[in-house]
């Protein structure tokens, strides 16, 4: 369609529209409606939130707090009134994760409204740079100008065609929300943050399982030393972590599902969660229209400023790939709508972004690790303070743990901070608002001088810096 013919058949006009009402795309909408703008957001979906609302980030950290309660009440000596331990289901604290989606999407549809921001529900696909067309529900379509647009479309579950997701009893990490049965085995296939998390949330249920890890140690990104204590701390709750191993085929069956490696084992389960890697969600939206192409993971190539080959379309989230992180996407939304704006944006991604990962127990991160220092000839120096040694984690039964400091020999300067432990996720936060100080604000010493509440789980940061400090050479 040509842009001539495409304008006698618009429907509305708008400055901007947005394609996707994830984190990224609510960050980019609200920030140019908050600068006045006209702006329309397109969702596939009929309930607005994305991915991270419906399928990823919520449920399953919902999921993950139900469980972590049922192990806490388990193993507590205070409700221990019979030997028998209270069991749930997986259907059962699905429910939970259920009423905290509800809330999620009235809370976010609440800012479209408050803002002025039009909602079109319906499947985008691009006519040309300044026209999107958008199937409705109910088979009519709209086509719509924009002089900008942002797509923040996501991504989901990647699936090879050699796998049948169509068979009852294998999953990805998007359907397995669905899953009926109540297993009493599962083979988890991928060993990254969602194969870790689900290992633990079905490890906690009672659940065997067995988890398909194609490298040599989990999450190899991490620190080495809370790479480790996650695969003790799995391997100790009865998870079975196989290393090094690549699925040759999965088939599944009537009773179950047979999955054979690469180097001739054959495993049967109830069920098969697949949770080995994502791919954006771009091939709907005839790009090729637009002059654009996606790499083979279905992600889009941005500069600086979140914007694309072509001037007026911009990309954010996980459909430009790393960091693929709901906090960060946020965060990228807002600063490629003032690129809108104003042509660019003063205003980055943080260099050190924490990642939270939450397994049973979580991991939180920020900065570098011990291995990365090394390779770079940095001197430093590391401050450990153990859970089970502070009083408010013996007073909520959280012994299993630790907070890790490392800094600079000769400076002082925190350089990462690594937790691994009952609310790491929260904990990591405090050290990371002192990284991001300048100067004299950024070393251990802060630890050391502050007062903390007694008693507090922060005050691990002040052990792990004496514990540091104490290690130090005399000058």
């Amino acid at each position: 369609m040509s842009k001539a013919s495409a304008a006698a058949n618009v429907t509305a006009h708008y400055d901007a529209v947005v394609i996707g009402s994830g984190p990224a795309g609510e960050g980019a909408a609200m920030m140019l409606a908050k600068r006045h703008q006209r702006v329309a957001i397109v969702e596939a979906y009929p309930r607005l939130g994305g991915g991270c609302t419906h399928w990823g980030t919520i449920p399953s950290k919902a999921l993950r707090h139900s469980v972590s309660r049922l192990i806490e009440y388990n193993a507590s000596p205070l409700f221990m009134r019979s030997e028998m331990p209270v069991q749930l289901t997986f259907s059962e604290i699905l429910k939970h994760a259920e009423g905290v989606i509800r809330k999620q999407v009235s809370l976010r549809s609440s800012f479209y409204v408050r803002n002025g921001v039009t909602v079109i529900h319906g499947r985008a696909r691009f006519q040309d740079s300044n026209h999107l067309a958008v199937a409705r529900p109910d088979g009519s379509t709209d086509l719509i100008y924009a002089k900008n647009f942002v797509i923040a479309t996501g991504s989901r579950p990647y699936r090879p065609k050699s796998v049948d997701f169509t068979h009852p009893r294998i999953y990805d990490s998007d359907t397995v929300l669905s899953l009926k049965h109540e297993p009493r085995s599962i083979l988890i296939v991928g060993a990254g943050v969602i194969g870790c998390e689900y290992a633990s949330i079905f490890r906690g249920l009672g659940v065997k399982v067995d988890l398909i890890n194609n490298r040599e140690r989990l999450l190899s990104f991490l620190d080495t030393e809370i790479s480790d204590a996650l695969s003790y701390h799995l391997r100790n709750s009865g998870v079975v972590i196989r290393h090094g191993e690549e699925f040759k085929s999965i088939e599944g069956r009537d009773d179950g599902v047979v999955l054979t490696t690469a180097s001739g084992k054959r495993m049967f389960s109830d069920c098969l969660l697949f949770a080995n890697g994502r791919s954006g969600n771009i091939e709907n939206l005839n790009i090729e229209a637009v002059g654009l192409t996606a790499n083979y993971r279905g992600q889009l190539e941005v500069d600086a400023n979140y914007r694309t080959e072509i001037d007026n379309i911009y990309a954010v989230g996980d459909i430009i790939g790393y960091p693929s992180l709901a906090s960060a996407a946020y965060d990228q939304g807002r600063i490629a709508a003032t690129s809108v704006l104003d042509g660019s944006c003063d205003s980055k991604l943080i260099s050190d972004i924490p990642t939270g990962i939450y397994t049973i127990p979580e991991i939180s991160s920020v900065g570098a690790t011990e291995e990365q220092l090394t390779a770079e000839n940095i001197p430093y120096e590391v401050g450990r303070a153990q859970f089970k040694h502070l009083a408010r984690a013996q007073i909520a039964d959280s012994h299993v743990g630790c907070l890790k400091l490392i800094f600079h020999r000769e400076t002082l300067e925190i350089l990462g901070i690594h937790c691994f432990g009952e609310r790491a996720s929260e904990i990591i936060h405090i050290g990371q608002a002192i990284m991001e100080q300048k100067g004299e604000g950024n070393t251990v010493n802060y630890f050391i001088n502050t007062t903390f509440n007694y008693p507090t789980m922060a005050e691990a940061y002040r052990v792990a810096a004496l514990n540091g400090v104490n290690r130090l050479a005399p000058r």
